[in-house]
């Protein structure tokens, strides 16, 4: 498959269509005819999408084999039933469980440029990391075209990221209604939380100590924890902030929920501070380990991420 690409802003957005036929011609179709009736059927097949570095990938027919740089993009094509297109995807991807058989390119932090060359995929899916990797630049050198989404850090930016690699495969309809099927599972679970009085205040464990992260506000985390009408321990702090086991202390949580996977024991660890057991959560045995991989991709499953927050805080309102 040919692929031109080139910058937004230097390039128009027209496109020449063939020649248009008489209608009212009464002649037989010629050769000639023929040929530009094919001519313009495929430009009218061919299609424009713009990635989120404003540069114009142009398809002559939708793309048949995918590479993925991020998990986030591999559920997305999954849900958008593309995921036997995909010939490279990275280290960590692991669902759906069909993920798990697919050729690795990448650890989601550097990837294997000539493993991808070698693939020749039709389009490859990369993630913005603020400044272009050398290897992103080989690939487009090898003419194999590359459609670049900044990481969601909101719900509405996974609905446009769905949208977008949805307009890549040609999948439009497919997207909206994978959109659709979020949004509703979303507001369900919302009608089920009205019965909510006062939110519960929780606190989120990132990383654990002696170098402990927790989530602020303009997160994705934060927004799944709005959605389960939950209060963040640490909205007034932005991003990803470093904290202190004596700022956990003094905001005392009624809820701790941890993300942390590499550790063995996440909760234990947790409840085996020695200056941590005056903490409310402590206390009341409501330390819960969260699924890093649901509530960390900004992908299709949104939903479930909130469903588990939600299940795991209000357990006698969600089922």
């Amino acid at each position: 498959m040919k692929i031109k690409s080139f910058l937004l802003l230097s390039i128009p957005l027209a496109l020449t269509l063939g020649a248009c036929q008489d209608d009212t011609a009464e002649a037989p179709a010629t050769d000639e005819t023929t040929e530009e009736t094919s001519t313009e059927t495929a430009s009218e097949a061919s299609y424009t999408v713009t990635d989120d570095r404003g540069e114009e990938l142009e398809f002559e027919q939708a793309p048949e084999t995918i590479v993925s740089l991020i998990p986030s993009n591999t559920e997305i094509v999954f849900a958008l039933d593309a995921g036997d297109q995909l010939v490279g995807v990275t280290d960590y991807d692991n669902y759906p469980e069909a993920a798990q058989d697919i050729e690795r390119v990448s650890d989601s932090v550097e990837f294997n440029a000539e493993k991808i060359i070698q693939l020749d995929p039709d389009v490859v899916l990369a993630y913005s990391t603020g400044e272009e990797p050398p290897a992103l630049t080989q690939l487009e050198d090898a003419d194999i075209p590359v459609f670049v989404i900044e990481s969601a850090t909101s719900f509405d930016e996974v609905y446009g990221d769905i949208e977008q690699i949805a307009s890549v495969l040609a999948k439009e309809e497919k997207g909206a209604e994978v959109i659709e099927g979020i949004q509703t599972q979303i507001e369900d679970i919302q009608e089920r939380l009205a019965a909510v009085e006062e939110q519960k205040e929780v606190y989120v464990e990132i990383s654990p100590s002696p170098e402990i992260y927790t989530t602020g506000k303009s997160t994705f985390m934060q927004e799944i924890l709005d959605h389960a009408q939950v209060t963040n321990a640490f909205e007034d702090l932005e991003g990803w902030p470093s904290i202190s086991e004596e700022e956990v202390i003094t905001r005392d949580p009624e809820i701790i929920l941890t993300t942390v996977s590499y550790v063995e024991d996440a909760v234990g660890d947790i409840e085996a501070r020695d200056s941590w057991s005056a903490v409310e959560a402590i206390e009341n045995d409501e330390v819960h380990f969260i699924d890093s991989d649901i509530t960390s991709r900004p992908g299709p499953r949104i939903g479930e991420a909130v469903q588990l927050v939600a299940e795991t805080v209000y357990p006698e309102l969600i089922e």
